[in-house]
C-alpha cells in the first residue's frame, strides 16, 4: 500500500492525529488497504473481530439486524473515522453489521498490532478512551431523543447532528452530501420510509430542508435544531 495514502488516513484519525512520525510511519507499514462496493458488508453482526478499521474514503453505516430483516442504525461513518474496536479490546464477537453506504475504502490494523500499540502508548490510549466516550455519549443522545421526542423531533434533530457532525461550529446553511435513501434516515430514527417522506415534504415546504440530487441542504441549522425541540 502507498505509504503516503496509509499515513495521511491515519493524520485524519482521531486516535493517530497527535501520535508522533515515527509512530504514524510504523503503523502504517501494517495497514492493509480494503476497497467496497455501494451496499457491501464490511462485517457481520456476530463475526470475529480480528482487525479495526478506518475509513479513508466513502461513508458507511452501523445496523443492528433484526430477524425480520430490518435494521436500526446506530452510527454513520465519514472519512478519519475509525470502527471495530470493542471486539478487539474484549475479544468478543462483532456487536454490529457495518455496511458501505457508496463505494468507499478503510485502512485496516490487525488485532495484535492494535493491542500492541495500546499496551506501549498512553497518547493512543487515552485517544481511544476519548472516542469511547464520545460515542457513549452520542448513544445516550439518541436513545434520549426515541424516547423522548417524537418522530418529527427525532428527523429534525437527526438532520442537526448530521450536519454539525460535518462541522460543529456550522450555524446557517450547510450542504451534506446524502448517499442515504429515506429507509436508511427511517432506520437512524425508527420510523417507516413512508413517514420519513412525508416529514422530509413539510421540512421542505418550511425551506427548512431543499434536496438536490446527492445532496441536502439544510438552510438554517439554528433553526432545524428549535423545530426538533418543539
Amino acid at each position: 500500500m502507498d505509504d503516503t495514502f496509509a499515513i495521511d488516513s491515519l493524520r485524519r484519525c482521531a486516535l493517530f492525529a497527535h501520535a508522533d512520525d515515527d509512530t504514524v510511519r510504523k503503523v502504517a507499514r501494517g495497514l492493509r488497504r480494503r476497497r467496497f462496493r455501494r451496499n457491501e458488508v464490511i462485517f457481520h453482526q456476530g463475526d470475529p473481530g480480528d482487525s479495526l478499521h478506518i475509513v479513508a474514503s466513502g461513508t458507511a453505516k452501523v445496523t443492528l439486524p433484526s430477524t425480520e430483516g430490518e435494521e436500526a442504525i446506530i452510527a454513520t461513518l465519514r472519512p478519519g473515522d475509525f470502527f471495530g474496536e470493542l471486539a478487539l479490546l474484549d475479544g468478543a464477537p462483532r456487536s454490529a453489521t457495518a455496511v458501505a453506504l457508496e463505494p468507499m475504502e478503510t485502512i485496516t490494523l490487525p488485532r495484535a498490532d492494535f493491542r500492541a500499540l495500546l499496551d506501549g502508548d498512553t497518547g493512543l490510549r487515552d485517544a481511544l478512551l476519548a472516542g469511547l466516550s464520545h460515542e457513549l455519549r452520542r448513544i445516550t443522545g439518541h436513545v434520549e431523543e426515541l424516547h423522548f421526542l417524537d418522530l418529527a423531533g427525532r428527523l429534525a434533530m437527526r438532520l442537526t447532528r448530521l450536519a454539525r457532525e460535518q462541522d460543529a461550529a456550522l450555524a446557517g446553511e450547510v450542504r451534506l452530501d446524502w448517499p442515504y435513501t429515506q429507509s436508511d434516515l427511517a432506520s437512524m430514527i425508527g420510523g417507516t420510509r413512508q413517514s420519513v417522506n412525508k416529514l422530509l415534504s413539510a421540512l421542505v415546504d418550511d425551506g427548512l430542508v431543499r434536496i438536490e440530487r446527492d445532496t441536502l441542504i439544510i438552510t438554517d441549522v439554528d433553526h432545524l435544531a428549535r423545530r426538533a425541540e418543539r
